[in-house]
């Protein structure tokens, strides 16, 4: 069995970097998939810099955190395959809900076009190949969900097929 505080610490070191880079960050996004990304970045800045808003970014076709936050509790949501896959389950993982609802300040929910659009602008302008999770956070952003000032995107994950890739580039979402 891994030891799951060394893998919330690794994710930790990510907002460790972060606050080296840019310490007046104002907000911090980041996907949410299982959650344990989301707090182990969450938890260093929950210790070393409060104020900072932590955002987890979810899709339309799944958005379970969004769920959960809304009634208190761990919920399941209906979930709709699309080639956003790396978030959006059915549910919160009840043993990761109560680091949750300590460490997320709220979530963004974007739609399939809105990530559609943050991949293509990954790849034409920052020369990145992200997936649609991965792009999510620049989703966020790009929409103004996440408000105003310093805001860091956490864009991980580059696992997409180029069957996918290619509609994305052309401004469509995919099969």
């Amino acid at each position: 069995m891994v030891d799951q505080t060394l893998f919330f610490a690794g994710n930790g070191t990510i907002g460790l970097e972060i606050l080296e880079d840019l310490p007046d960050v104002d907000t911090v996004i980041i996907p949410y998939g299982g959650g344990g990304l989301s707090c182990g970045i969450a938890s260093v800045f929950k210790t070393l810099k409060p104020s900072t808003k932590i955002l987890a970014c979810e899709v339309e076709t799944a958005a379970p955190l969004t769920a959960s936050l809304a009634a208190k509790k761990p919920v399941s949501c209906n979930h709709q395959a699309s080639f956003v896959d790396g978030i959006g389950g059915k549910s919160v993982l009840p043993e990761m809900w109560a680091m949750v609802e300590n460490l997320i300040d709220g979530t963004v929910v974007m739609s399939l076009q809105e990530i559609v659009d943050a991949v293509k602008f990954l790849a034409e302008h920052n020369h990145v190949i992200a997936e649609g999770a991965g792009a999510a956070s620049v989703a966020a952003a790009m929409s103004g969900k996440a408000g105003d000032g310093n805001i860091v995107c956490v864009v991980s994950g580059g696992n997409i097929d180029v069957d996918k890739l290619i509609p994305i580039l052309q401004g469509n979402i995919p099969n």
